[in-house]
């Protein structure tokens, strides 16, 4: 009984470190997301993604980096964008980009990683889409040159106004700027809080039982190869169900025990975009061709993207087996303090319902 006292008060002393590092970071990533969607006109996306051709695979990919959808919110607005005429390339280069980063991701990874993956992650997020559209575009024999006209009327929005997404755009439009500000935090704060929160924290909880379980020692035993490790991460990735944000304190726990930044850049690429709960969904969205195409092209970049960042690593005198330094046991500053306190207080207000008065 003592024994399994003394594990869960570690496991929770690790969590609770990790949650000392991220929260304030976290928060913050939470607050950009809601200027975006504030003063971010709902239709921008749609209309600039609304079309075929590498301009908007590209554009697809852009969009989708500071995006804050996890991988499941990603799925309803890829399909609003199918709906609307965007090309199967457009909207797989939107589905990869957008989960696998966000402003909530990269803040959450430069306060648990290093400022090179910081940097890496997005950069070949952005690359890993780009590469899955135009492979997704050209099987499907879509035309890669400058949008027909036809193609262009075809994703404008009618001029009468019948759809609630139209109407919405023009409420938006006769808010004030403190009315979209109030709005989008509504928006950061309770529904995408609602949808991220709870997996960063089991994400947390996960990392703190990698801390207890997993030995340094039994890292180098069984994955100091690196090419096994990344294969391991990579077999262990894909059906698992955990968004961008998520996956960074469980990667962040493995590399304090030695896995290479290889095998860490694959399991956060590769997660996110292709977990069990959102495969079944993109299957129907892009088909069963194109999907295979999306999951080969993510496995393989990831793959031979953990091989170049271990060079790189190597190339610049880093090690891959201790490139992120051990923090010694702390109690955390005031302000880490209460911005942990701040963030499991918001999740836990976005599971309760607001009684509405009529």
């Amino acid at each position: 009984m003592t024994e399994i006292l003394a594990i869960t008060y570690n496991v929770l002393r690790s969590s609770w470190e990790v949650t000392l590092e991220s929260a304030p970071l976290f928060l913050a990533g939470f607050f950009v997301a809601g200027l975006l969607r504030a003063f971010l006109p709902e239709n921008f996306v749609a209309t600039h993604l609304g079309k075929n051709g590498i301009k908007s695979i590209l554009k697809a990919a852009a969009f989708g980096i500071p995006i804050p959808l996890c991988s499941c919110g990603v799925l309803p607005a890829a399909a609003g964008l199918k709906k609307q005429g965007a090309g199967k390339g457009a909207v797989a280069a939107f589905l990869i980009s957008t989960p696998e980063t966000g402003v909530d991701s990269i803040a959450v990874s430069y306060a648990l990683l290093d400022p090179i993956m910081t940097v890496i992650r997005p950069v070949i997020a952005f690359l890993t889409a780009i590469a899955a559209g135009i492979a997704i575009a050209f099987s499907e024999n879509r035309n890669m040159e400058t949008d027909t006209l036809e193609q262009k009327s075809a994703s404008s929005p009618p001029a009468t106004c019948n759809s609630s997404c139209c109407c919405s755009s023009k409420i938006q439009a006769k808010q004030t700027n403190g009315e979209k500000f109030k709005a989008g935090m509504r928006f950061a704060f309770g529904d995408l809080l609602k949808d991220i929160g709870p997996w960063f924290f089991i994400g947390i909880i996960l990392s703190g039982l990698i801390s207890v379980f997993i030995s340094p020692e039994l890292i180098s035993k069984y994955l100091s190869n690196e090419y096994l490790s990344m294969t391991l991460m990579l077999a262990l990735s894909i059906p698992l169900n955990v968004c961008a944000t998520a996956s960074t304190p469980i990667a962040a726990a493995l590399a304090l025990k030695g896995i290479s930044p290889g095998a860490a850049l694959v399991f956060l690429l590769a997660g996110p975009a292709t977990n069990a709960a959102s495969l079944t969904v993109i299957f129907q969205l892009l088909g069963k061709k194109a999907s295979l195409i999306y999951l080969s092209v993510i496995i393989v970049t990831a793959f031979f993207s953990g091989i170049a960042v271990n060079a790189l690593y190597s190339h610049l005198g880093l090690s891959i087996t201790d490139w992120i330094p051990a923090t010694s046991h702390k109690e955390g500053s005031l302000f880490e303090i209460i911005s942990a306190v701040v963030l499991g207080a918001l999740v836990l207000k976005s599971f309760i319902p607001i009684k509405t008065t009529e």
